[in-house]
Parts: structure tokens; C-alpha cells; sequence
């Protein structure tokens, strides 16, 4: 009979262990599980892997996937915070019976019985630990999650979603808020402290209760070195070193491009970009200093690439994103405007890879009249004939409007096409005043287009994602383009700044509201702009004078010295005027314009019967007609052999003066005019 009791007892006691057993896996199984995708944010990284700009997650927080994370870090973490994180279940009993003989003895809780899968499970649920319908609750989603993940997968999911003060979560965002660096590599004192925060991670924040943080790092390090963990030396070591009294910022280069990169692919949460993170940073510094003493809504922007790869290094879209009255929002290397004057070097390598000029061709620079366009040299003055090389330096209006002329505008417009730009004009057609910035361009697209004159006429579209390619097309001969670098190497270049180390072309848009430069060395091509992003005046804005010297000192912060430019391409025919073949030795043009050009020289300044004051020089100005000119006064010679069409005569006295104008072929104009 007493066998029997005991057998009934033991099946008994195994029947409700199995029941037992059993409702705990259904209950355990029945248990409420929440998303375990943990968001993170989008992460913008340069060339080289490094951040660019981090993206916080929709709640404002910062947390990142963890990524590679220093082994000695997560030795320490689960050394102090579950040392049998490995072998238990989701909660250990050992812990629990050690808490709460504890708790007995002091009468107060001493020590805390949650696991790290317990942690996660709090973390999952956003829950506190405070109550014990929490803390079962914490239990039953511990031991399910025990079930559906491995060890790994939960210390990845702790690893991202720890609190380390304020609004940084995970371990990644917090090694760059307080370190500034990635949690590949931590000292014993960095990784002592990222463990101890969570545990309190207001009450424990470095930069409000330095010495509460300094306090419980210390504490994790006594524990690791009488675990074993660490030495008693390193650990005493370790508490030498500084806590962080401050966050760092978290990186915010290329903001423009970052924000267009997240724009156009929302669902990714890494981009590779192109770009290089330490030369972002010093471009974005020199744009920042280029616009002090400038008037305040006036902005910069830079693009800097590789002409060789298409890769795009660098790119600063104004002088600073909170820059409120400059518009910093506004992204000026995307934004169209007037190129001014830069588009002038691609047109004459269009004319001279047609066979319609060569660098020593000579082309009239005098008043022309193209229909309804009558273009002016920026400066009010002509200076006759010149070779295509002199009128591409001085950047003369009205040779290239002539080369342009006989081409067509529409060539124009083709060859940028093809090159991947996407010009606006103002109207439907093409006009020749896009020789002169009539048409609306990128800093970006002439950074490509310039790009494709380094590269020998050959275009290659500019990329700023790792990863895309794109096929190099030919758009304009080797030895034209050749020809406009070496005659824009020849361009004296700014103060301190060494020579023919850049081709280069600066340019101003119609009424100062843009000031362009751009150019290439062996290597590299870069652009700046600098106006207003609104699009209105700025008074006094010359390309060269503000422009030139950031492209220069772009190239200088990018690499200690310059590429050299490439030697002429064996096709290249470089003689002088007189040993050009006869139809190369004068642009001839096409003749309506000329026509006007060639006419009877016009005094149109002073207007006849004008009556001006005595004092000083009498200004004058002809158009039309052949230089040099000869001025005279009342039959007598005053300035003879006058190429410029404006000119100042001295020694006249008060009264009436017969003013004439001779051209070079004979012909005449006269006014007369009362001087007071």
C-alpha cells in the first residue's frame, strides 16, 4: 500500500509538473509579441564609409543600426549585466534567488534579477520595471523571445534600442554622441561608461551629472577587474581617463546632397555617396568664410569632382543650411542661372574643331549688329582685330557672338545636350545671346561641361552615388579642347596663387546677380558660384575678383600641389597667324554682320548740338566703322591711331567745336557741340 501511495504521489506530481509545463508554453506561447524590426535612421556615408549626415528616426530620436561593434565592449556588457546571458532561458533563477535573498537580508532591493533578454523585452515594450504586473509581464515576453531569436539576434536588438541619455538610443549613437567615433574600437573607459548608462541614463548623462557618470563607470570597472575581465591595472588606468562633459554633433556634411540622396530612394537607410567627408568639411568651410564682409543675402556655392572618374568630391550648395538671409535652404549648385561669360570657351572650341578658326585666327572685335542683337564688350570698348586666343582671355563679347553667328545657336544648344546638361531658356529658340549667358545652367551642369574640355572633348556624366556609371561620349575633338585649355591656362591667375597651374574662365551674369569661375588641372574640375539665391543685383560682383580666388584655393584644400595640364594631342596644329592656311588667318563671319560693322563710322556721343561743361576731357564714343580711328577738333588731329570705340579729348577751349571721327578706310562722322 505505501508503494503504491508513492507511485500515486509521483504521478501525480508529474501530472501537474507536465501540466504545469505545458501551461507555461502555451501561456509563454500565447504571449503578445511586438514588432521586433527596430527603426533606425537613414545614414548618408562618404566615399570612404564615413558619416556624412545621420537622419533621426520619426520620434526625433537618434539610433542607428549598431554595425561592428567592439567584442571587448559586449564582454563587459554581459559580464556585468548577465553573466549567464549565454546558457539561461530568458530569466535566471540563480539571479532571482540571489535578489531576493538579498532584498530579505537588507530589507530593500540591493540588487536587480533582470536578464539582458528582459532588458530587450522592457525596451520592446517601452514598459517600466517598477510593477510587478510589468515585470511578469517582461518575464512571459523574455522567455517567447527566447524561443523565436537567437542569443545574437537579442544582444542586436539591445545593442540598438538602450537608452544613453536623452534622445540617444543604441550603442552606435551613442559612441558618436559622446565620443565622436564609431564603436569599432573603445578604451576600457568608454566601454565602462556605455555600459553603466542605461542603467540610469538621465541621472547618469556625462554632460549634466559628470561626476554621477564618472561615479558608475567607475564601479563597472571595479566589478571587471574582480571578475577578471579586465586587470586591476587597466581598470585603475581606465579611471584616469576623462568623462565627456558635452554631446558632439552628430555629422551634417553635404545637407543638400544628403537630403536629395534620402529624397529619392525614402525606403533605404544607407546611401553611398561619392562624396569625400574631410574635403566636404574644408569646402564647406571656405564657403562659410567666402561670403564674410559680403552683403548678408549673398550665398556661395562649389562643386568639385574627379574628371577622370565622373565622381563628384565635394559638393557645397551655399554658405551655410541655417544661414537664414543668405537662403542657405536653397541648393545653388542645382539652382539655373546665367552663366555669364562661361559658356564662351565651348564655343570657341566648337569653331575651332568645325575648322572655322584656329587660337591665331584673327576676328574682329568692332560694334556688330546681328538683326534686332546688338552685343557690347563688357567695358564699352573694342579693340579691333585680335586673335581667337587674345579675344578668349579678355573674354570679348563680340567674337564669340560672331563665331556663334556662323555656326548656329542650335549647335550650341546640341553640344551641351550631349555633353548632360539640362540648359532653360527663356524662350522656345535658341538665340545668340546664349554666347553671352542667355540661358539658364547648373553649377553642377557646368562643372560637367567644363569636365568634358579636361577629359579632351570626351563627356562623361559627373555621379555623386556609389555605384552608377555612365558611358563617356565625344562631343568635341581632342585638339580643340585641348587649344581653349592651354589658352585658359594662359589666363593671369589671382593673387599668391601659381600660374598655369588651372585652366580656368570666370564669368558675370547680366547685372551682377551671378559670379562664376571654373576650371581643371590634370586631375580635378571644379566650379564656384557666388550671388544672391533670390536672383537680384549684387553691385560690384566680378567673377574674377570674387569667384577665381575660392576655385583657386578649392583645388589647394583638395591636394598639396597642382595635376599638370596634358600635353597637345598629335593632331594639334600650333603655328602662328602667318603660317595658318589663308582661309584660317581671318574669321571671315558670315556677311549681314559684317555689313553693319564694316559701315560709316556714327558719333554717337556727344549727340550734335549738345552743350557740355569745359572742364576736364570731352568724353566721345563712334560706333561702326574701321579702327584705328583719328579724332579731331575744328580741322586739327587731337588723337590719332585709336582702336577702343570711346576715347577723352583734352586742350579743347569754351565755344563751339566740330567734333570728327576718320575711320581707317577714310569715311567720317562730325558733330558740333558748345562747350560752357
Amino acid at each position: 500500500m505505501r508503494a503504491h501511495r508513492w507511485l500515486l504521489a509521483l504521478g501525480l506530481t508529474l501530472a501537474i509538473g507536465a501540466g504545469a509545463r505545458d501551461g507555461l508554453d502555451a501561456w509563454v506561447a500565447a504571449a503578445p509579441m511586438p514588432p521586433l524590426l527596430t527603426t533606425t535612421g537613414a545614414e548618408v556615408l562618404d566615399r570612404h564609409g564615413r558619416p556624412l549626415r545621420i537622419y533621426t528616426v520619426a520620434d526625433g530620436r537618434w539610433r542607428l543600426a549598431p554595425g561592428q561593434v567592439d567584442p571587448a565592449f559586449t564582454s563587459m556588457l554581459i559580464a556585468f549585466e548577465d553573466q549567464r546571458f549565454r546558457s539561461h532561458a530568458g530569466i535566471d533563477p540563480l539571479a532571482m534567488l540571489r535578489a531576493g535573498a538579498q532584498a530579505v537580508r537588507h530589507g530593500g532591493i540591493v540588487s536587480g534579477a533582470s536578464t539582458l533578454t528582459m532588458q530587450v523585452a522592457r525596451l520592446l515594450e517601452e514598459g517600466s520595471t517598477g510593477q510587478w504586473a510589468g515585470k511578469l509581464r517582461q518575464i512571459r515576453l523574455a522567455l517567447a523571445l527566447e524561443r523565436r531569436l537567437s542569443k545574437d539576434e537579442i544582444l542586436q536588438i539591445y545593442l540598438a534600442r538602450a537608452p544613453y541619455g536623452g534622445n540617444i538610443e543604441g550603442i552606435r549613437a551613442a559612441t558618436l554622441a559622446w565620443f565622436a567615433k564609431e564603436p569599432r574600437r573603445l578604451t576600457p573607459a568608454e566601454a565602462a561608461l556605455l555600459v553603466a548608462l542605461p542603467q540610469s541614463p538621465e541621472t547618469r548623462r556625462p554632460d549634466r551629472h559628470t561626476d554621477a557618470a564618472r561615479a558608475a563607470r567607475d564601479r563597472v570597472l571595479d566589478r571587471m577587474a574582480r571578475q577578471g575581465v579586465l586587470s586591476f591595472e587597466a581598470a585603475e588606468a581606465a579611471k584616469l581617463d576623462r568623462v565627456p562633459v558635452a554631446r558632439r554633433p552628430f555629422p551634417a556634411l553635404a545637407p543638400h546632397l544628403a537630403d536629395r540622396a534620402v529624397a529619392e530612394d525614402a525606403s533605404a537607410l544607407r546611401h553611398d555617396l561619392t562624396i569625400d567627408a574631410a574635403l566636404q568639411a574644408q569646402l564647406e568651410a571656405l564657403a562659410a568664410r567666402a561670403v564674410r564682409g559680403l552683403p548678408d543675402a549673398v550665398s556661395v556655392a562649389i562643386v568639385l569632382a574627379d574628371h577622370r572618374s565622373g565622381e563628384i568630391l565635394a559638393s557645397v550648395g551655399s554658405a551655410g543650411i541655417g544661414s537664414g538671409a543668405r537662403q542657405g535652404y536653397v541648393d545653388m549648385t542645382a539652382a539655373h542661372r546665367s552663366p555669364g561669360s562661361t559658356l564662351k570657351p565651348v564655343i570657341y572650341a566648337m569653331a575651332f574643331d568645325r575648322g572655322l578658326a584656329h587660337p591665331q585666327t584673327l576676328i574682329d572685335d568692332a560694334p556688330a549688329r546681328f538683326g534686332a542683337y546688338a552685343p557690347q564688350n563688357f567695358d564699352g570698348y573694342f579693340r579691333g582685330e585680335v586673335t581667337a586666343a587674345d579675344a578668349l582671355r579678355q573674354s570679348l563679347n563680340i567674337p564669340p557672338v560672331r563665331l556663334l553667328d556662323a555656326m548656329g545657336p542650335a549647335h550650341l544648344m546640341d553640344v551641351m545636350r550631349r555633353a548632360g546638361l539640362q540648359p532653360k531658356l527663356p524662350g522656345d529658340h535658341a538665340g545668340l545671346a546664349v554666347a553671352l549667358g542667355g540661358v539658364g545652367v547648373s553649377l553642377t551642369d557646368m562643372v560637367q561641361l567644363y569636365a568634358a574640355l579636361a577629359r579632351g572633348g570626351e563627356a562623361m556624366p559627373l555621379r555623386w552615388r556609389q555605384g552608377e556609371d555612365g558611358a563617356p561620349q565625344r562631343i568635341l575633338g581632342r585638339a580643340a579642347a585641348w587649344q581653349v585649355g592651354d589658352i585658359l591656362a594662359g589666363l593671369a591667375p589671382p593673387a599668391n596663387a601659381p600660374a598655369r597651374a588651372l585652366a580656368y574662365k570666370t564669368g558675370t551674369s547680366y547685372g551682377h546677380r551671378d559670379a562664376w569661375a571654373l576650371g581643371w588641372d590634370g586631375a580635378h574640375v571644379a566650379g564656384v558660384w557666388i550671388g544672391r539665391p533670390d536672383g537680384t543685383p549684387v553691385p560690384g560682383a566680378f567673377g574674377g575678383d570674387l569667384a577665381a580666388p575660392i576655385l583657386f584655393e578649392a583645388f589647394q584644400r583638395l591636394k598639396p600641389g597642382f595635376d599638370p595640364l596634358p600635353p597637345p594631342p598629335p593632331d594639334t596644329l600650333t603655328v602662328g597667324t602667318a603660317e595658318l592656311p589663308q582661309p584660317l588667318r581671318r574669321f571671315a563671319g558670315r556677311g549681314a554682320a559684317f555689313d553693319v560693322a564694316r559701315g560709316a563710322p556714327e558719333l554717337i556721343f556727344p549727340p550734335d548740338g549738345a552743350r557740355m561743361a569745359a572742364q576736364g576731357g570731352l568724353p566721345v564714343k563712334v560706333r561702326g566703322g574701321t579702327p584705328p580711328y583719328t579724332w579731331m577738333a575744328n580741322g586739327a588731329p587731337i588723337l590719332t591711331g585709336v582702336r577702343a570705340a570711346q576715347a577723352s579729348l583734352t586742350g579743347l577751349g569754351q565755344g563751339f567745336s566740330s567734333i570728327s571721327v576718320i575711320d581707317a578706310t577714310g569715311r567720317s562722322a562730325r558733330v558740333t557741340v558748345r562747350l560752357d
